[in-house]
């Protein structure tokens, strides 16, 4: 919880106004009792006018200043709660781009709650109480005795049934997540939902999580429901014995009129505190809960920072692997087992291998995305753990599935270079064989495409994703089966632009064909370098292959041999 604080911190003058305006308001509703008995007992009951008058101004001075103290107070907080969130969700933003492996949760809308609910109830409450306990011993000690026994009993019930009720929202809270997780994958996949019929399943699947939320719920809100009850009770029990205590005391004239009305007065402000329990018990766990998870995007550890308006170092793009493995997280195999490869400036490398023999993985492992278990990765003779983020300003990665922004097709290819002219922009989608079918749009490139790019097609996605790749300039270009979707006449004239780019390009392919020129290719077969070498020398020296050569040439896969 530290990590937060540091947050919060940075507004300890704000929240120290708003809890000193709070603690005024405070101080100006435990007088106001008293006031008002001064007004019965020495004003209405005596037939004193001046009396009244007098203590009449100051109660009414005293609620104006309340009232100032309160709308102040809320201000103050409202900064801190909103100040706090906004610094927790740029700081977090910041950090899952800066994480090797993506992470992300999201609950400072709960935290901005929970120090919202500190600064203007979760203090006031007890607070009142403690002292309205002291003042009712100032005005009348029979009486306040009263309103004081009940108070062990009210604490004892309020700590059993909190302690209850946080296990209970601490489980209605995963289970939330639980929800949330099951709707999100349905929104993600909903056309392959529909299209394998599972829609029925799906909604059973939901439905068992929901009814399991909704059960848990009950329970919870049942445990906070039933505290109001139960203090209203106890406390109606004070209020019965106050009064008639308070009315014995009258006739024997050991109290006055305007003291029961101010201890009845106490004692119902307490109520309402008491109330205020049941709120903090949900705020407070579900706060806690959130906090949690927050703090542990603030620990994750990040790579090396780097601003984006610094200059970029232009590397040259010399790559070499030296006997480097990499395992994932909570798995026992290696996804890849002592690589070694020697890739020089401007050559064209391309990565052969089926599916889950970690060519993808090894493409991840250059631009930093991801950390080497064992061995060393070196970017132009430098560690690629001594660049940091900067070695990403020079090698850009395409992957498979190309992801677009909502916006305009001219802003999602500018988007990795925001300095780029039309004509710029034109030239490289010309390069990605994008630009004739920006021509037949109506607004050409500054037609507006949807988020994710759902009115393009794949290979047009693909395409554009290639575009604003080219219009980064990069020294690196990493193509992840990027051209998977585009016809083979289309795919060859992509590549011999990227080709005349003269940039250090590396291909993870299916197909021979795409990397059928290359001045290297690595085959990789379970996590392992198999071979390599050049197209000619590896179809007549690795089995593996000669496998692949022969059939895709069967299934016709080949173009221009």
């Amino acid at each position: 919880m530290r990590n937060l604080w540091k947050y919060v911190n940075v507004y300890k003058k704000a929240m120290a106004v708003a809890l000193l305006l709070m603690i005024v308001e405070l101080i100006v509703e435990l007088v106001q009792p008293v006031i008002m008995s001064k007004i019965i007992d020495d004003g209405i009951t005596a037939g004193d006018m001046e009396t009244i008058y007098i203590y009449g101004g100051w109660l009414m001075i005293l609620t104006v200043i309340a009232f100032i103290a309160g709308i102040s107070s809320s201000f103050y907080a409202s900064h801190v709660s909103q100040g706090v969130g906004y610094d927790l969700r740029k700081s977090m933003f910041y950090r899952i781009q800066m994480f090797s492996a993506m992470k992300m949760e999201n609950d400072v809308t709960q935290i901005q709650g929970l120090l919202f609910g500190l600064m203007r109830i979760m203090l006031r409450a007890p607070l009142f109480i403690i002292f309205g306990i002291i003042m009712s011993f100032t005005i009348n000690v029979p009486l306040a005795t009263i309103l004081l026994t009940t108070l062990p009993i009210l604490f004892v019930i309020m700590f059993f049934l909190m302690i209850r009720g946080m296990k209970l929202f601490q489980s209605v809270q995963e289970k939330i997540d639980h929800v949330n997780q099951i709707i999100r994958e349905n929104l993600l996949a909903i056309k392959l939902v529909k299209a394998f019929h599972r829609i029925t399943f799906e909604n059973k699947r939901f439905s068992k999580v929901n009814d399991s939320l909704k059960d848990q719920n009950k329970k919870a809100l049942w445990i906070m429901e039933i505290v109001m009850p139960i203090v209203m009770l106890i406390m109606n029990f004070a209020m019965i014995a106050l009064l008639w205590f308070g009315s014995v005391q009258l006739e024997m004239n050991n109290a006055q009129a305007g003291e029961v009305v101010a201890i009845i007065n106490y004692a119902t402000k307490m109520l309402a505190s008491f109330g205020v329990f049941s709120f903090l018990l949900m705020s407070v766990t579900r706060g806690r809960a959130s906090a949690k998870r927050v703090n542990e995007v603030l620990l994750e550890d990040i790579d090396d920072t780097v601003k984006e308006s610094e200059q970029r170092n232009k590397i040259a793009g010399a790559i070499e692997f030296n006997q480097v493995s990499f395992q994932y997280p909570n798995m026992d195999q290696e996804i890849l087992h002592q690589i070694n490869v020697t890739v020089k400036p401007g050559e064209k490398i391309g990565i052969l291998g089926e599916t889950g023999s970690g060519k993808t993985t090894l493409l991840h492992l250059i631009p930093y995305l991801y950390h080497a278990t064992s061995g060393t990765i070196y970017i132009d003779g430098k560690r690629v753990d001594d660049w940091g983020n900067k070695v990403r300003h020079d090698i850009t990665l395409v992957p498979q599935e190309g992801f677009l922004f909502s916006g305009t097709i001219k802003e999602n290819i500018a988007w990795g270079n925001e300095h780029l002219s039309d004509n710029e922009i034109e030239n490289v989608a010309k390069e990605a064989q994008l630009d004739a079918f920006i021509q037949t749009l109506p607004n050409k490139y500054d037609t507006l495409i949807g988020q994710r790019g759902v009115n393009l097609s794949g290979g047009q996605k693909q395409r554009l994703s290639i575009a604003r790749a080219l219009a980064d300039n990069p020294s690196i270009l990493l193509l992840d089966d990027s051209t998977s979707a585009l016809d083979a006449t289309t795919e060859k004239h992509v590549l011999e632009a990227i080709r005349r780019r003269k940039c250090t390009t590396l291909i993870v392919s299916q197909k021979i064909s795409s990397v059928i020129d290359a001045d290297q290719i690595i085959v990789l077969e379970e996590g392992k370098i198999k071979g390599t070498g050049t197209h000619d020398k590896l179809v007549k020296s690795l089995p593996l292959y000669q496998k692949m050569w022969q059939s895709q040439r069967k299934e016709g896969v080949l173009i221009d041999e």
